[in-house]
């Protein structure tokens, strides 16, 4: 028996959501639709101009976290935060969430890392993220006894961006593959799967990756084709499972010649898609822990991000587990 189903490897971010018109991305030259890095000086500039806003511990593999643990699943969790108020309120966060969570915050430099996230009125984020104390993880931060006790080890695409946290990973998959267990990625978004295209389809090309979650921009993007199903065929090809989410079109399952198609959950209305991806992963990967069939993960990975994208924020704010037994799912 393991002891997790599933560790979640990311930045820990705290996320700072407020609402604001196309304008504003204009004047402040924020890419639409992107996680833009900023320094420490355009970070408090933004926080300076934006408008009322809702602060809620986020990074993606975290609110990826958090989804599983409200489907039930037991999750844990490596993100490093430095010893200050943000990092603080986002370490009683993802425990409070039952997420299990013991990386060695930093002394207080640099800060714990935020994003700004602007919401435009047709629910499309940009975030504009520091990273802060994030930059700091490394292999000395992988719990051997936790990767090596975990079904599945999932990390975001992210992480390439800090230097060392490349050697944590291939450090985390060593040892997880050297127990039978299987790694996971989510290209995160197109421009990051630009800087890092090479380097990601040598992890699914060397076995190091067992499963990859993208949606189509980032599958697109990363076979650098227009042709949609161009780039799902050779996705399929490249590693063992490929999990692509098409918005409103539901998602696509690619495992070893088998293709599933998932419709995505009718929603009345879209309130924030912050977290959409993040939790779609988490249904999708509870489902797969628990040794359900692909179609099921799927509709618990629609199931899941149906239900974020209609509040403010990107973790769960009611019982995914609850969620799933009303939907039939459980």
């Amino acid at each position: 028996m393991s002891k997790f189903d599933v560790l979640c490897i990311g930045n820990a971010i705290v996320d700072i959501i407020a609402r604001c018109d196309e304008a504003f991305l204009v004047d402040n030259d924020i890419i639409k639709g992107a996680m833009n890095l900023i320094d420490a000086e355009r970070a408090e500039l933004l926080y300076e101009r934006m408008g009322p806003a809702i602060e809620a511990s986020g990074g993606s593999a975290g609110n990826t976290a958090a989804g599983i643990a409200s489907f039930g699943s037991r999750a844990a969790y490596f993100g490093k935060v430095s010893d200050d108020q943000l990092g603080k309120i986002y370490t009683h966060d993802i425990r409070a969430q039952g997420v299990h969570f013991n990386t060695k915050p930093l002394g207080g430099t640099p800060p714990t890392a935020r994003s700004m996230i602007f919401v435009t009125p047709d629910s499309e984020r940009s975030m504009n993220t520091y990273l802060g104390a994030c930059v700091e993880l490394g292999p000395e931060d992988i719990e051997e006894e936790v990767v090596a006790e975990a079904k599945v080890t999932y990390f975001e695409g992210y992480l390439w961006d800090p230097p060392r946290a490349k050697e944590a990973i291939r450090l985390a998959a060593e040892i997880g593959h050297a127990h039978g267990r299987e790694m996971a990625i989510t290209l995160s978004d197109p421009f990051c799967v630009g800087r890092y295209r090479d380097e990601f389809l040598d992890l699914m090309r060397s076995g190091t990756i067992d499963i990859v979650f993208a949606n189509s921009d980032e599958v697109k993007s990363l076979y650098e084709t227009d042709d949609f199903e161009d780039a799902a065929r050779q996705l399929a090809e490249d590693c063992r499972i490929a999990v692509v989410t098409r918005s409103e079109l539901g998602s696509l399952i690619l495992a070893q010649g088998e293709r599933v198609e998932v419709q995505a959950l009718p929603v009345d209305e879209v309130v924030d898609t912050t977290g959409a991806g993040d939790l779609y992963a988490a249904g999708f990967l509870h489902g797969y822990a628990q040794g359900k069939p692909l179609d099921i993960c799927g509709r618990l990975g629609s199931l899941a991000a149906g239900l974020v994208i209609q509040q403010i924020g990107p973790r769960p704010q009611l019982s995914l587990k609850d969620a799933a037994r009303q939907a039939g799912l459980d």
